[in-house]
């Protein structure tokens, strides 16, 4: 099951009482509904978003037997707005963008998002991709060489970007890379091993970016969202790269100089323990904005 990353920060920042609304913008399984719930002692309004439908599922079933009931949407963050006008919600108290994706969508959408795995080669949030959307299959077979290390680089932080770019080029010339597995051979056989980390690790986080645009969402929902917030509201972000940190900071800070609110000048990051019990929270930062 996934582990929240930084769950109790996350619930002492937003503070979200009995009777308010909280908006979970990643909703993933429920992890943070449930804690905010319980958290409040009473009854909670809540709404989440997610664009993967086995998600939303398996949150509707945990959120059932934890006696909460929320309204789940099938809608990628960046829409927030529309999402709170279809429910009929003027305005919220709260606001989460966890960015992380979950250990859950990994191990179990079939995707292609893990690289132990072999799966075919997706790596989209939605379920379905028959509307023509763009796939990780697509970008490692279509797009150009020079195109490839931009974005490992940009989007993974790959020190190997454009060796990495010109071994998957190669190998496509050979065959088409059709699977999770495929990629994460080719990745390995290109670029030397480090510690306990993945050679694919980076590679596969930056296609994983491309593919479903996650910075340009990031900037839009974060862009939408205070204007959808009560006077005195919270918003908070988990971010886990470097590029999605520097897009909440810089927004926070142009919010805050605008005489929208104000925000947390240093991020909240996790504990020893935290790290040592998941590893994947390494990375992880919390922003918070309270609007005024």
């Amino acid at each position: 099951m996934h582990l929240p990353v930084l769950l109790q920060r996350v619930v002492e920042a937003l503070r979200v009482k009995s009777g308010e609304i909280f908006l979970d913008c990643t909703v993933g399984s429920g992890g943070h509904i449930i804690a905010i719930a319980q958290a409040a002692g009473g009854s909670v309004i809540a709404i989440g978003l997610d664009e993967d439908e086995d998600a939303l599922a398996r949150t509707k079933g945990r959120l059932a037997e934890a006696g909460i009931v929320a309204m789940l949407r099938r809608e990628n963050f960046r829409n927030l707005d529309k999402a709170l006008q279809e429910s009929r919600i003027a305005s919220v108290d709260a606001i989460l963008f966890d960015l992380g994706v979950s250990t859950d969508e990994f191990l179990e959408s079939g995707r292609g998002f893990s690289f132990s795995k072999d799966e075919p080669l997706l790596m989209t949030f939605r379920k379905s991709h028959e509307d023509g959307g763009l796939t990780a299959r697509q970008v490692v077979n279509e797009w150009g060489e020079e195109n490839l290390a931009t974005i490992l680089l940009g989007f993974g932080g790959e020190r190997y970007a454009k060796r990495i770019a010109r071994a998957i080029v190669a190998a496509r010339e050979r065959a088409p890379i059709e699977t999770s597995k495929a990629l994460s051979d080719i990745v390995s056989s290109a670029v030397p091993r480090f510690g306990r980390t993945h050679p694919a690790t980076k590679t596969f986080q930056a296609i994983r970016m491309a593919v479903n645009d996650e910075l340009s969402a990031l900037e839009e929902g974060l862009r939408k969202a205070p204007a959808m917030l009560k006077e005195g509201g919270r918003i908070a972000v988990i971010s886990f790269h470097s590029g999605e940190d520097r897009i909440v900071k810089r927004f926070f800070k142009e919010a805050e100089k605008n005489g929208v609110g104000t925000t947390s000048k240093k991020p909240v990051v996790p504990s020893r323990e935290e790290i040592q019990s998941n590893p994947r929270s390494r990375s992880a930062k919390l922003r918070v904005f309270i609007k005024r």
